[in-house]
């Protein structure tokens, strides 16, 4: 099964965030997606990922394109095999269930610390999820760096 880390952001946008999160689980071998709710957020995440510096490119599609399955990072509307991801990154309230969780290596939910009703939905998520099973992380930036806050196993 795999786990799920909340990234609880509170200095450094979302916009600043994905991208570096996104080069961590490259790294680590992953293919990634990209859940979000909101086409226009994901239009303009895609924007910007294909506007970074050269040594930061991110290769990335959005979902729907002719080469979905090649994509090491896709991005999209709900949670797909398309490009068999193995790390999921849920923005802007994506939903993510227990069964989608054990789907992937590392599911990270990633919300903005300074919206309230992001913050309860954050909460709600982690409660179902570890109530369901899942191991979980809670990472806060608060203090400048990143600090794992709780952990469930």
């Amino acid at each position: 099964m795999g786990a799920v880390y909340f990234y609880h952001l509170t200095q450094i946008p979302l916009e600043t965030t994905l991208p570096l999160l996104l080069g961590k689980a490259l790294g680590a071998g992953w293919r990634c997606l990209v859940v979000g709710p909101d086409q226009a957020r994901l239009d303009r995440l895609d924007s910007q990922l294909w506007q970074g510096k050269a040594d930061d490119f991110l290769a990335h599609g959005l979902e729907g394109g002719p080469h979905d399955k090649e994509q090491p990072v896709l991005l999209a509307a709900g949670h797909t095999a398309a490009n068999a991801a193995k790390c999921a990154m849920c923005i802007d309230g994506a939903d993510v269930s227990p069964d989608q969780v054990k789907t992937y290596e590392r599911t990270c939910i990633l919300f903005d610390g300074n919206d309230a009703q992001a913050t309860q939905h954050a909460r709600t998520q982690w409660k179902s999820l570890t109530d369901a099973g899942c191991a979980a992380q809670y990472w806060s930036e608060e203090s400048g760096n990143w600090q794992m806050k709780a952990k469930k196993d």
